[in-house]
């Protein structure tokens, strides 16, 4: 099955969800027009789909390869990494100072999830290089802006993010590289890190790492991480590299999905110790750390809408074809299976996912663009503060849905799901591990509701539901038949959501066991809400154009109607069970006393 990038869906999302050409238009600082950014993402369509998914499941089958220190990407991928950095790719949001293109945050959201939907093994690379260029525009010295920034824009160097070890995974406190100060101003660092995507690869002349390490006598805990640059090739003052540092891949892990994708164990300072820099202050590190950190986050989220399109349109594709029992309108031949009522069921929901989450993840890239280049201080705030609150929900929820979406694609094939031949099983596979990386999603859970919820005195949170009231309250106003029951359900979830949050702030206030408790379904409920909203604020952007006179995406209004009737009325439930707190875990020792 050939992926086909969704630009045209993509493009709709943009405009009708998060706002584009308002923001384009009067509040975002720059010279920007809707041509250009309309060009600019069917160009990237056209790439992934022509390019870079024909390599998707020749490298779930190769993988990527490690011998002798020597890690090997799977066939065609270093070429078209060539392509792709060749074209400019990897600055689309960069600014221009540097070789980007510096268009808004939301063209590299849209762009992100195309390269992920092509091949999500293949676009791990310039998803933490991206990550990195950001925490070092934002922290760097001149100096390493002026040496690092340049060629990582242009594709020709890649980063990545160096944080977890096998003692310290989600709990940076316990993070052991160490640092020592050189006499030259650089430092040299020692130590393990785990986990590293394309730490090692063979798709770029230079590798640019940013790690996490203590410096002696450094605070305990996170207080006391610092930031650091360590370069695979030194680089000299022109610019061309130098010799090998001191660091390098030990071995390469065995992974249930993303095969193509090399995830590294990597060590540093075997010997004298590995050549680094200093990214920002001494022993504030984690800020630096961050800004990546935030930036992958939403990156992953959009990995979860992409391979959720995936999927869904494989399964569309086998449920059209695949002939199995009568149809229920009739008739005595066999049917295709998407006759079915169970697995149209099956297949709206699964597009109903991509769409909602996709406009979630859209709305954050929006906010992030706000916080970025608004054009007053009040729009800047409010951006910083609202992309602030919907990043854990972008992340886990995006990703949430698309690991059940992955595996409702396997569902749809039935048997065939379950054989690797027909490639439903590898979205599967490789969609599990979003779920995981960048923060596991019940700790992105405990952020939103212990950091998130209380921005601004919790009016940052109570905007999202006045928002949901009032895409709610324009559905009703519209009066179209085609929305059916959307309107009242997107006000019961939202009253839902408002019951949920006043609930979360008690626990806080009183019980944060509960709170915890509580967490995980709160934000479900915060994302299937907000989901919601973005279906149902498309689908009243293609009735109005249906009433100018264009009908052609009249089949966002059926879906609007879909989610709302199909999958949002578990609202008021999950708002019961935030409600609960910690009582109903209370017995979980002797509940999981068994003995084995």
């Amino acid at each position: 099955m050939t992926y086909r990038s969704p630009v045209a869906d993509i493009l709709f999302s943009l405009e009708a969800v998060a706002g584009l050409p308002e923001l384009i238009e009067s509040r975002l600082e720059g010279e920007f027009d809707r041509e250009t950014i309309a060009s600019a993402i069917a160009e990237a369509g056209r790439f992934a789909t022509e390019e870079i998914a024909p390599l998707n499941r020749g490298a779930d089958k190769a993988g990527a390869t490690y011998a002798n220190g020597v890690v090997t990407t799977p066939p065609g991928f270093a070429d078209a990494y060539r392509r792709w950095a060749e074209s400019g790719w990897g600055g689309v949001a960069a600014p221009p100072e540097f070789g980007g293109m510096g268009l808004p945050h939301l063209v590299n959201v849209a762009c992100t999830e195309i390269w992920n939907g092509a091949s999500m093994a293949f676009a791990l690379c310039p998803l933490l290089t991206e990550g990195a260029i950001g925490a070092l525009k934002t922290y760097g010295s001149r100096e390493l802006l002026d040496r690092y920034l340049e060629p990582m824009v242009a594709g020709r160097w890649t980063g990545t993010m160096n944080l977890t070890e096998p003692q310290a995974g989600s709990d940076l406190n316990a993070v052991r590289t160490r640092a020592e100060r050189a006499g030259d101003g650089s430092y040299r660092l020692f130590g393990q890190k785990i986990f590293i995507t394309y730490g090692e690869h063979d798709m770029a002349e230079n590798i640019v790492h940013l790690v996490l390490a203590r410096l002696p006598g450094a605070p305990a805990g996170t207080r006391g991480l610092s930031l650091f640059l360590a370069p695979k090739f030194l680089v000299n003052d022109d610019g061309s590299l130098g010799a090998r540092n001191d660091l390098r891949c030990a071995s390469i892990e065995h992974k249930l999905g993303i095969h193509g994708s090399p995830t590294c164990v990597m060590l540093f300072g075997e010997s004298d110790g590995a050549k680094a820099w200093l990214v920002g202050e001494e022993n504030r590190g984690l800020a630096a750390m961050f800004v990546m950190m935030n930036a992958a986050r939403l990156a992953v989220g959009t990995q979860g809408v992409a391979i959720a399109e995936r999927a869904y349109q494989q399964a569309l594709e086998f449920a059209r074809e695949r002939k199995q029992g009568r149809s229920a309108k009739g008739g005595d031949a066999m049917a295709p299976i998407i006759q079915h009522p169970d697995v149209q069921r099956m297949l709206m929901t699964m597009k109903a996912y991509v769409h909602a989450s996709r406009g979630i993840c859209h709305l954050t890239a929006a906010a992030l663009d706000l916080a970025s280049h608004g054009r007053t201080e009040q729009e800047r705030k409010a951006g910083l503060e609202r992309a602030a609150l919907l990043t854990p929900i972008a992340k886990a929820f995006s990703t949430d849905l698309g690991d059940e979406a992955t595996s409702i694609g396997v569902q749809i094939h039935g048997g065939m799901g379950f054989i690797e031949e027909t490639g439903a099983a590898q979205h599967m596979r490789d969609s599990r591990i979003a779920a995981i990386y960048e923060g596991a999603n019940g700790i992105h859970a405990i952020d939103l509701v212990l950091r998130k919820l209380p921005l601004d005195g919790g009016a940052t949170a109570r905007n999202e539901i006045i928002f949901v009231h009032d895409v709610a309250r324009a559905v009703a106003e519209y009066g179209a038949a085609g929305f059916g029951e959307t309107a009242a359900q997107l006000s019961e979830a939202a009253d839902a959501l408002d019951q949920a949050t006043h609930a979360m702030r008690t626990w806080l206030a009183s019980d944060s066991e509960s709170a915890l408790a509580g967490a995980s379904p709160y934000l479900r409920l915060f994302g299937l809400t907000l989901g919601g909203a973005c279906l149902a604020k498309a689908g009243l952007a293609a009735a109005n154009r249906a009433a100018k006179g264009d009908p052609s995406e009249l089949a966002r209004v059926a879906l609007a109607r879909f989610y709302a009737e199909k999958i949002l009325p578990v609202a008021p439930g999950l708002a019961r069970i935030v409600a609960s707190g910690a009582a109903p875990l209370a017995a979980y020792e002797t509940v999981l006393a068994d003995v084995l």
